[in-house]
This record gives structure tokens, sequence and C-alpha cells, in this order.
């Protein structure tokens, strides 16, 4: 019989196994779905900020979209009356209460003319990010395909693969203005696609979806039977007409889940309130993995996210036109400096070629060190945004006129 060994573990104690128990453990490792991702971007990008930091830069911030704005003095204190009441302390759980889910379609059909029944349509989630996260796996069986935008918001691609599904990038260019053409969409193998990815407006880059397009893409999706996602998280932040919904279009409801989310619209992303519409099967789907998964939103947040859906116009209109003014700063200090920028419609972003010679990685990396402004490399968002950076509007004025003082010292 095999004597024992042992084997220390981090904490320092000993634990004693076979010969047969200690290799079983040497080929212990993490699963499989993970080592399919890439590092997760704005990660990476926070753990530059700290090193040049730590080196005394005096860093501006362009790379992750968090607005820096605070949330409205009246949306703050209407949350410090919800926090005290003890009913919002115990387990929330559900797709959220149904006053919330009731302002979530009152708000649906004052901004979108869009019908929402509260007790089928409507889910409440912990951000949109989880939500959309989340999806794949109540829409997606393992070795499904996914249809995903190239270049796009990186949960897409790692929602798909962490449910077991394959990502099936779809490109979007410049010449299309960003937006898929679905003529060469049609000649795509669709056997085993379950779902498809919308964002509009755009990240990274800016644009916004006509309501013909949407209505192509119902059309594309209906005739293959294919779930659409639509992530319209910044339908509140936009520089010219306001952008529409996805469930505008006859048909939508049959095909299509929609997510929203506060944290844009009313500069509360610390908050995690979001929330999901569309097709009942599919909320109904999304909202069986998240009992699994987690107990609902804060009662005090979703209280204090009812406040903020029946005041939406007012609280949404000062930081758009924050936005809007940042945008035009910038986008215009830009093409002063001689880069090739794409002007976004909406969201918090602005697209940028790179300058020749370049690529995303080296041009980002060459910003931080010779600027110590922080953007986004392009390709971090699929590979066909390689060729371009991603700046954000998430700067007071005053700091975005010294970022572009300091990307004039850059020579290309």
């Amino acid at each position: 019989m095999a004597s024992a060994s042992g084997i220390r573990l981090g904490n320092g104690s000993i634990v004693y196994m076979s010969p047969q128990e200690k290799g079983a453990r040497k080929r212990l490792e993490v699963g499989t779905r993970l080592k399919k991702l890439p590092p997760y971007l704005f990660v990476d990008i926070d753990r530059k900020r700290e090193e040049a930091v730590k080196k005394g830069a005096d860093i501006i911030h362009l790379g992750i979209g968090d607005p820096d704005l605070p949330t409205a003095d009246a949306v703050v204190e209407k949350m410090a009356q919800a926090i005290k009441k003890p009913e919002n302390h115990r387990y929330p759980l559900g797709r959220g209460t149904r006053v919330l889910r009731e302002a979530i379609a009152g708000w649906y059909k004052r901004r979108f003319n869009v019908d929402l029944d509260p007790e089928t349509e409507i889910t409440t989630l912990i951000g949109s990010k989880e939500g959309i996260g989340h999806l794949p796996l109540a829409l997606t069986d393992p070795k499904d395909d996914v249809l995903v935008p190239n270049p796009g918001y990186p949960p897409y691609f790692s929602g798909t693969v962490l449910a077991g599904a394959h990502p099936v990038p779809f490109p979007l260019d410049e010449v299309n203005r960003f937006l898929p053409d679905f003529d060469v969409l049609e000649h795509l193998d669709t056997k085993r696609v379950r779902l498809m990815f919308l964002n509009y407006p755009n990240n990274p880059t800016g644009a916004v979806a006509p309501l013909s397009l949407f209505k192509d893409a119902i059309e594309f999706a209906r005739q293959r039977k294919i779930w659409l996602a639509h992530d319209n998280a910044y339908s509140e932040l936009y520089y010219d007409a306001p952008p529409p919904s996805m469930l505008q279009t006859p048909g939508a409801k049959d095909i299509t889940v929609e997510f929203h989310s506060l944290s844009k619209t009313f500069c509360m992303t610390g908050w995690r309130m979001g929330f999901a519409c569309g097709n009942a099967q599919a909320i109904k789907a999304l909202a069986q993995v998240k009992d699994n998964y987690d107990s609902g939103v804060f009662g005090a947040i979703q209280e204090t996210a009812v406040f903020c859906l029946d005041n939406a116009e007012k609280l949404s209109e000062s930081p758009r036109e924050v936005f809007s003014r940042r945008k035009i700063l910038f986008v215009e200090g830009l093409r002063k400096l001689g880069y090739e920028v794409f002007d976004p419609a909406g969201g918090l972003y602005v697209w940028v070629k790179v300058p020749e010679g370049q690529t995303s990685k080296s041009c980002a990396e060459r910003i931080l060190d010779e600027a110590a402004v922080i953007c986004t490399p392009g390709n971090g968002f699929g590979d066909n945004g390689e060729g371009y950076i991603r700046f954000t509007l998430t700067a007071p004025e005053k700091r975005l006129k010294e970022a572009l003082e300091r990307l004039e010292r850059v020579k290309w």
C-alpha cells in the first residue's frame, strides 16, 4: 500500500495524501471556458493607470465610460429616505417590485410609445451588464452560435463563451457608419445561430441606428428563428434626434429583448440598476436564470429607480447637455490636431483612427507615455476595432482641453 505524503496549502496547513491523490491535485485547473476569455479590457486599463500614478504622473483618464457627473441631489435624497425603511432591508427577490415595473412601463410608453406588460414583459437587473452576461445562459445551449458585433462591448462575447456557446463576430465598418450590413449577413451560415446582439447608440463607436435598421434586423432574425438582444443603455445620451427603441418596430416583441440601464442616463453607475423588457418567454427565461444566481436589486435602489423613471425627462436633460458640449469641444479639438474622428451621434465615446504606422495598442501606449492621457485600444472591442482608439467624455471641459494640449505634444 502506498504511503501518504504531505502537501502544504496556501494557509500553511499540511494535508496528507496518497501519491495518487497528490498527482490528481496537480491536475486541478480552472474551467476551460475562462481560458477562452481575453483579460477584461477595463481591468487592464485600470492597472496601467495605477502603474502610471505610482510613478507620479497626473493622468487624465478617458478610458472607461463612467460618468464623472454626480448623481442628482434629488435622487440621492430619495435614496436616503428609502434606505431608512426596514422593509427595504429584506431579500427583494424576483423581477422587481410591481411599482417599479409599472414605472418602467410608463417611461417606455412616454419615451418610445411602446406598451409593455409589467407582469410578463419586464424584469429588473443588477445593471444591464449583468443581464447581458446572463442572457446566453437563458436562450442558448452549449455549441450554439451567437452573433456578436465586432467591434462591440466585451460582455456580448464573454457572456456567450461562459454559457458554453460560440461567439460569431460580424463586422461593423466605418464605410457603413458602423451599422451591420444585412446584405452581407444574408450569406452567413446561420443554421446554429440562436441569438444576435445589437447595440445602438453604439459602444465603442457612438453610431446611432435608424428604425429602418431595426426593421432589417427583425426580418433577418425572424426568417432564421433567431433571438435578438438590443443593448439600449445609451438611449438618453444623444446629440441630435432621440434614438429609437427596437421594440418600436412591428413584430419586435416576437423575438426581441431590449436592455436599459440607469447608470448612464442618471449618472448612477455604482448603483447597479438596469432592466430588460420585450418578449415574455425570453424575459421569463432570463428571470429564471437570475433566480438561481442572485436575490434581486436592493429594495431602496428599486424605490429610488421609480423616482428616476417618473422624472426621467427632467433628470436626464442636464447630463445630456453637459456631454453634448464636451463632445463638440473634444471632437473639434482632435480634428484640429489632425486626428480622423468618427463624429458620435450618441453615447459617451469618441472613436478615432490611429495615425499612419501605428496599431491600436502602440497608439494608446504612446498617448499614455507621452501625454499622460488614457484611451482605450480599439482592438480590445474585437479585431475589427484594430486601427482605432476610443476616448470617453467623462472628464470636465477643463480637463478635456488639457488633454488636447497634451496630445499636441505627441508627434506622429
